[in-house]
């Protein structure tokens, strides 16, 4: 499965796409889309938008996931940040991909282990689960964690999905032997 990984920013919002065969990750890409500081709000979320549609439509993710903003102090700056994070949903949606959200201490308890490691921790970790990714910037490591995040989530999803059926067919089997024997 191929996944996006996104960390929303105004001023530049992450990407990681990454593979998931088996349990194995495997780097795809990851960078950045950036928007112009000075430029009105409604200009920089068309920039996000078309941005991210790029990346999606150059790696073809089958799924996304996207990192929850918390609120911060300044209501201004969370206002700006969730616009931003709207993009961020919207444009995989818009391209046919489920999208999921993890809030931040989900994702860096599910890569480093612990809800509140810190950035350096949270990037160390993704070099050392994504080998061969070389050096990479803080927000493309974000994403990248989120996308390892939501593979683990996917992974775990499919094990207990695997495991209901077999229990189903286990149960089955049982009630025709039963069945059988009572005749």
């Amino acid at each position: 499965m191929r996944i996006l990984g996104l960390d929303p920013g105004l001023r530049r919002t992450g990407w990681g796409v990454i593979e998931s065969v088996r349990g194995r990750l495997r780097p795809v890409a990851c960078g950045t889309v950036a928007s112009a500081d000075g430029a009105p709000l409604a200009e920089r979320l068309v920039a996000l938008h078309d941005g991210l549609s790029a990346v999606i439509a150059e790696y073809g993710p089958q799924t996304a996931a996207v990192e929850e903003t918390f609120v911060n102090r300044n209501p201004t700056s969370t206002l700006r940040l969730g616009t931003a994070r709207g993009v961020a949903l919207l444009v995989p949606a818009l391209a046919g991909l489920p999208v999921a959200e993890y809030g931040a201490n989900h994702i860096k308890k599910a890569v480093v282990g612990a809800g509140h490691a810190g950035k350096e921790q949270v990037q160390a970790m993704v070099l050392r689960l994504l080998p061969g990714l070389g050096a990479v910037g803080s927000d493309a490591a974000d994403a990248l964690a989120v996308a390892i995040c939501h593979a683990h989530h996917c992974e775990t999803q499919a094990a207990v999905a695997a495991g209901q059926r077999a229990d189903l067919s286990a149960m089955a089997a049982g009630m025709a032997v039963r069945r059988r024997s009572s005749r």
